[in-house]
This record gives C-alpha cells, structure tokens and sequence, in this order.
C-alpha cells in the first residue's frame, strides 16, 4: 500500500524523511512516498507529485507552524481526501497542537509525536492492509524496537 507523505518547509521534510524509512521498518508492506526522495532528477515533479496523489488513499500532512496554512499543504490534503470514505488523511503535528489547526485540516484525526499518537498511527495504516496486514502483537513488538529510533531522530529537528 502507498502512503503519500505531504511536506512544506525544511523541517516538514526532515520529518517526512524520517516517517519515510521508519514506516518502512515498521511495516514493510507499506510503500511511503516523498517528494524530496522519490522523484527522479529531470523528471517533471508537479506531474509526479499529482499523479502520486490520483493513484493513493492514505497520506501523512507533516504540519508546522510556518506551513499549516500554505496553499501546497491545502492542495495535497484535499487532493488526498478525495474519495475519504476510502481514504485516510493524517496530520502529524510536528510543533503544533491540535487547538492550533483550523479548517479544513481540523476535520481530521491529528498525530502527535508521542508514543500513544504513533501507536495510533500505525496501527491505524496496519488496519488497511487488510489481509497483508500485521498481528498485533508482532506490530507492537516492531513499534517497541523501533519506536526509540524514531524519538532519538525527531528530537534534532
């Protein structure tokens, strides 16, 4: 399954790098999907970019406080929403609360970086993948390897 993983700003996507490679040591059956990483030089990136978003149901909206409110985050939630009774639309607030985000984004279930709010998260992708998905004891064995990894990272951003 393909997850598209939205950023603006450095360290939006600092942290979409990160939920990149940790999602796939989580749960190897999803297939993240970032900008800065996944387009290929040369290529036409609003191309890729919309093409990426037609093609996929589930997205992660890195937010800041400096781009919670940019036209390129509002764009490519909506773009993921589409279709929401099939589609799930994460936000991980990378210094915001949830009392800080405004419609249309306040309309979805927001991710803090804690261990709780992550727990949430994959568990949640994990549901999706339906017959490929984990046991949940095997995720919450890789969620507790993995989890540190993932604390020691965000915390430099």
């Amino acid at each position: 399954m393909k997850v598209f993983i939205s950023w603006s700003g450095e360290r939006s996507r600092r942290v979409a790098e990160l939920l990149d490679t940790w999602i796939q040591c989580v749960i190897q059956a999803v297939d993240p999907w970032v900008s800065s990483q996944d387009i290929d030089r040369g290529a036409l990136w609003f191309s890729e970019i919309s093409n990426q978003l037609a093609n996929t149901t589930h997205g992660i909206i890195c937010l800041t406080k400096s781009n919670k409110e940019k036209p390129w985050i509002l764009f490519e939630a909506g773009a993921l929403a589409k279709g929401l009774s099939s589609s799930r639309v994460f936000t991980f607030l990378i210094d915001l609360n949830p009392e800080d985000i405004k419609d249309p984004l306040a309309q979805f279930n927001h991710t803090l970086p804690t261990k709780e709010n992550l727990y949430k998260l994959i568990y949640s992708i994990n549901n999706s993948l339906e017959e490929k998905r984990l046991k949940e004891t095997i995720l919450k064995n890789v969620l507790n390897t993995y989890l540190p990894q993932f604390d020691e990272e965000f915390k430099k951003f």
